[in-house]
């Protein structure tokens, strides 16, 4: 405990690191998540293909590789993040944003096809009908998806570590390195930080789950 205590400010630090980049990213992967899945199921044939393209592009490359192209290919053409979270921030979200996608395509296809017609016959166009009719109904069916999809998020974060970001993996890396004989240590503080923020993601998950389904 002592050891933990005299490196609590390296925790802590790392903790929110982590913490930020969660939040961040799956914000940001939320907007274009949900921008894409309006792609997806628009009657402009160019606009589906090129979400589809996206989609099929990142959620078949690696994380990895996105975090490696982002933080070192793009400097091939005169590119640059002026961070390295924001680079983090950025390979997260274009990552998360093609699973958010697709969870919320299903969603929009889940809703039954009356409930667009009779926004057609009001008046409405494409894009008043998926923004005021479809996707408020879509969301409330992709809860526990969109969920899912948060909480590897959060995972993912780790990542980061191997690209100069000092999160909670970077700062196990880092007291393990230094301290072998506490590794165990390290590694609970660790594991206790990815928890706290999963665990209460997954149980806030559920609470809006059975609301949702009780509105519905």
């Amino acid at each position: 405990m002592q050891f933990l205590s005299d490196n609590s400010d390296l925790l802590w630090s790392a903790f929110l690191t982590t913490l930020s980049l969660a939040v961040v990213s799956g914000v940001c992967a939320l907007v274009l998540g949900t921008v894409l899945a309006g792609m997806r199921v628009s009657p402009v044939p160019p606009l589906r293909g090129l979400a589809t393209f996206y989609v099929e592009v990142f959620r078949n490359t690696p994380l990895t590789v996105v975090f490696f192209f982002l933080a070192f290919g793009i400097v091939q053409i005169d590119l640059q993040f002026p961070s390295r979270f924001i680079t983090a921030v950025a390979a997260l979200s274009l990552y998360t944003a093609a699973f958010v996608c697709e969870a919320l395509r299903s969603g929009i296809n889940a809703v039954p096809p009356g409930q667009a017609e009779a926004a057609r016959a009001l008046g409405l166009t494409f894009g008043q009908s998926l923004r005021q009719v479809v996707l408020p109904q879509a969301f409330r069916t992709v809860v526990p998806p969109l969920g899912n999809v948060w909480i590897a998020l959060a995972k993912n974060t780790s990542i980061a570590a191997g690209f100069a970001v000092t999160d909670l993996t970077a700062a196990l890396q880092r007291l393990a390195n230094a301290n072998a004989d506490q590794l165990l240590s390290v590694f609970a503080a660790v594991v206790a930080g990815y928890l706290v923020i999963t665990l209460p993601s997954a149980w806030l998950i559920r609470v809006v789950e059975n609301r949702v389904a009780i509105v519905r």
